[in-house]
This record gives structure tokens, C-alpha cells and sequence, in this order.
């Protein structure tokens, strides 16, 4: 279900929750949120829907074929290659804002289904997740 959009910066700036089986629904629903705002938004973390758990969604372009995809617990195990780069944020008015990012990274996450993966990611879908794990972190750009 499309859920409305978070903008309390105080709500925000919370650390999001370890992410469980019963937050399936959870997944879903930012999934489709994501999907819904895909013309001004390529990935999104539960608390830019009021749900303070760590999950993202995100458009992820490291395959043949680009495809949204879910993680719930993300943390980012290894970073190289940082840059200084320029992001927006649906759920904080204003324009982009100045960040630091890496090239590289190296995620440790679960799937719906609970299973623990690890994969490298690369270039703009590296930066995605590196702006949703932040915010699962409580860190606004």
C-alpha cells in the first residue's frame, strides 16, 4: 500500500529499529511507495513512511536490467573511493545537499525471506544505498 511521505526532521533524525520477519508489510508498503514516486525518487528507507525500521528500497542498477530492490538490515561493511557529490531527499524540503560518498561498497543485509547476503555495489546504485542506510541511521543530509 502507498503510504504518505515523512518530512518531521526531529522523526527523522531517530536511529531506525532492527527490521524482523513481521516487518514484511513493512517492505512492501515502502516498496510500493517507492514505486508510486519513482519519477522524483529512486530509493527511499521505512522512516520516510513513519516506520522506524531498517529497510530500504531502491532501483537498483548494477544488473542487465534495472530492478527495485529490498534490504532489510543494510550495513555498509566496506566503503572505498570517496567523493564529494550532491544529494536530494524527498522527505527534506530545500535543495540537494552537499555529502561525502564512496565508489565502492560492500553490504551485509537480509532478504524478505531473512537470508543473511552480502554483495559489493558500485557507482550511482552505491550512492542510493549509502543515502538510505543514513537514514536508517538517523543521518540527514
Amino acid at each position: 500500500m502507498v503510504k504518505e511521505l515523512m518530512h518531521d526532521p526531529i522523526f527523522l533524525a531517530g536511529k531506525s529499529d532492527v527490521a524482523t520477519k513481521e516487518d514484511v508489510q513493512v517492505a512492501q508498503d515502502l516498496l510500493d511507495t517507492l514505486i508510486a514516486h519513482r519519477e522524483g525518487c529512486v530509493g527511499m528507507a521505512a522512516n520516510m513512511i513513519g516506520v522506524r525500521k531498517r529497510i530500504i528500497a531502491f532501483l537498483d542498477e548494477s544488473g542487465r536490467a534495472p530492478t527495485y530492490t529490498v534490504m532489510l538490515n543494510p550495513e555498509i561493511v566496506k566503503k572505498d573511493g570517496a567523493y564529494d557529490t550532491e544529494e536530494g531527499c524527498l522527505s527534506l524540503l530545500g535543495g540537494p545537499r552537499k555529502c561525502k560518498r564512496y565508489k565502492t561498497i560492500k553490504v551485509q543485509y537480509q532478504t524478505l525471506d531473512m537470508q543473511t547476503r552480502v554483495k559489493n555495489f558500485t557507482g550511482w546504485t552505491a550512492q542510493i544505498i549509502q543515502h538510505e542506510v543514513d537514514h536508517c541511521n538517523g543521518v540527514l543530509i
